[in-house]
C-alpha cells in the first residue's frame, strides 16, 4: 500500500511515531496523550499504517468485521530474509490459518464447535492443575532470598499450563515448551537474521512435532486437553478442518498461551512491585487480587497494538482509509483514554471499570484465551502475595523490554527478600 497524498486535509501524517522507540516501549499507552487530544488517528509513513488511539474508535474498528479484516494481524512486522525462509523450507513448513485471523462466517462457525475447553466451568476444573504448575516453580525459589522471577518463575509456568492444557503428553512438555519462544518477535520486532533463522527452526520443529501430535490424536481422541476436544470436533465433521488446520491450532495455542501470558505475568509485577504501598495492600486483602489484574491488563498490557485490514475505502474519526490498508489499533493508548478511564496515568486496584479495557479485543475475535490468562494472573498474585510478601524489586536494575511493536514486558525482573520471614507460607487456595 502507498501511503496517502502529504496534502491530504483529512489525514494527519506523523513521521515521529515510534512503537520501537524508548517512549512508546516505557510507556505505550501515556505517551500518545497529544494523538489522542488532537490527532486521534494519523498515518505512520514508518510504518505504512494508519494508527488509531482513542478508545471508542479501537471498540469500532474490532466489532464491524464487515468493514475490517483480521487477515494482517500477525504477518511479520519485519520480512522474513532469504536464509530465514530457507530454513522453513527446509522443514517443508506449511503456513496456516488460525482463528484469530480467520474470517467470517468461517470464524464464528469454528469458534462455537471449539470453545468449551474456554468456558467459566472447564476452566474451574482445570484450576487445581493451574495451581499446581504454579506453585511448584514458586517452591522452587520461596527459600532462596532472591530470583529472577522472569527467567525462574514467569516464563516457563505459564508454557508448562498452556501445554497441558492443549493436552500435549507430559513425556512431551519438557522438549516442546520452548518451541514459541522468540515468536513474538518474530511476528512484531526487528529481529536479526540469526534471530530469524532460530525462531523458524523452532516453527519448523513445532509444526512438525504438531503434526505427528494431532495424527496420534486422531487415532485416540479420547480423554481432556483443547487438541483432542479439536479432533473429536474434527472426526464428527471435518467441514472448516484438516489436520494441517489442526496443526496450526496447537502451535497457535502454545505461543498465544505462553509468550502473552508470561509477559502479562511479568508487566503484572513490575507494575504492583513499583507501587508497593500497592502491593502491601494486596498482601493484606486478598479480595483486592482480581481487580488487580485487570488494572495491570489495563495500564501496561502484554499487547499494546494490533492490526487489522481494511476491505474498502472507508473512514475512521473522520480520517479517511483506503483499501487494503494496514490499521494499528492502539490498545494500550485506548486502555489510557480519559473519557473512559478518568486519571488513566493513575495505578489503581479498585477501579472500577477497569476491566473494560482492550487488552484482549472486543466482539468476535476476542482472545479465545483470556479467560485462561486471568486466571493465571490471579494464582500468580495469589501465591506470591500470600508466600513472599516481603519481596522487593532489587535497586537500580534497568527494565530491559522485548522491544516490538506490540507484545512485550521486562526481560528480567531481579526481587529479593529475606528467606527468614515467613518463607514457607503456603499459598492461598
Amino acid at each position: 500500500m502507498n501511503g496517502p497524498p502529504s496534502t491530504s486535509p483529512t489525514c494527519p501524517v506523523s513521521h515521529e511515531f515510534d512503537p520501537f522507540g524508548a517512549e512508546f516501549q516505557a510507556d505505550p499507552g501515556m505517551s500518545l496523550v497529544g494523538a489522542r487530544e488532537h490527532q486521534p488517528v494519523f498515518y505512520s509513513p514508518r510504518l505504512d499504517a494508519y494508527v488509531v488511539t482513542r478508545y471508542h474508535d479501537i471498540r469500532s474498528v474490532f466489532l464491524d468485521t464487515t468493514t475490517f479484516s483480521p487477515r494482517n494481524a500477525t504477518v511479520p512486522i519485519t520480512p522474513l530474509s532469504a536464509a530465514a525462509q530457507a530454513k522453513l523450507d527446509e522443514y517443508e513448513f506449511r503456513p496456516v490459518k488460525t482463528l484469530g485471523v480467520e474470517e467470517e462466517p468461517v470464524h464464528m462457525r469454528l469458534r462455537k464447535r471449539l470453545t468449551d475447553p474456554f468456558t467459566p466451568a472447564r476452566l474451574e476444573q482445570f484450576e487445581p492443575r493451574i495451581r499446581s504448575i504454579w506453585k511448584e516453580y514458586v517452591d522452587a525459589i520461596v527459600t532462596r532470598g532472591r530470583s529472577d522471577l522472569i527467567a525462574e518463575v514467569t516464563t516457563d509456568a505459564p508454557a508448562v499450563v498452556a501445554l497441558e492444557f492443549l493436552g500435549v503428553p507430559q513425556e512431551d512438555i519438557a522438549k516442546t515448551k520452548d518451541f514459541a519462544k522468540g515468536i513474538m518477535q518474530f511476528i512484531f520486532g526487528r529481529p536479526t537474521e540469526d534471530e530469524q533463522i532460530r525462531t523458524c527452526d523452532f516453527m519448523g520443529q513445532h509444526q512438525r512435532y504438531s503434526t505427528e501430535l494431532v495424527q496420534r490424536l486422531i487415532e485416540s481422541p479420547e480423554g481432556e486437553g483443547f487438541l483432542r476436544h479439536c479432533v473429536r470436533a474434527f472426526l464428527d465433521d471435518p467441514t472448516d478442518l484438516d489436520i494441517n488446520y489442526l496443526s496450526g491450532l496447537a502451535m497457535n495455542g502454545l505461543a498465544a498461551a505462553h509468550e502473552t501470558t508470561s509477559n502479562a505475568a511479568g508487566q503484572a509485577l513490575l507494575q504492583l512491585l513499583t507501587h508497593l504501598d500497592i502491593w502491601a495492600e494486596l498482601c493484606d486483602e486478598p479480595a483486592l487480587i482480581p481487580g488487580a489484574v485487570e488494572e495491570t491488563l489495563r495500564i501496561a498490557p502484554s499487547g499494546a497494538t494490533w492490526r487489522r485490514q481494511a476491505r474498502v475505502d472507508t473512514s475512521i474519526a473522520d480520517v479517511e482509509v483506503p483499501a487494503g490498508a494496514t490499521v494499528l489499533l492502539v490498545l494500550a493508548s485506548g486502555n489510557c483514554d480519559p473519557e473512559m478511564f478518568p486519571e488513566p496515568a493513575r495505578f489503581d486496584v479498585r477501579r472500577d471499570n477497569a476491566r473494560r479495557h482492550l487488552t484482549f479485543g472486543i466482539g468476535a475475535h476476542r482472545c479465545l484465551g483470556a479467560g485462561l490468562a486471568q486466571l493465571q494472573l490471579k494464582v500468580m498474585l495469589e501465591q506470591l502475595s500470600s508466600r513472599l510478601p516481603h519481596m522487593r524489586l532489587v535497586d537500580a536494575q534497568p527494565v530491559e523490554r522485548l522491544g516490538t511493536a506490540s507484545v512485550g514486558g521486562p526481560l528480567h525482573l531481579e526481587v529479593e527478600w529475606d528467606p527468614a520471614e515467613n518463607p514457607l507460607a503456603e499459598d492461598r487456595p
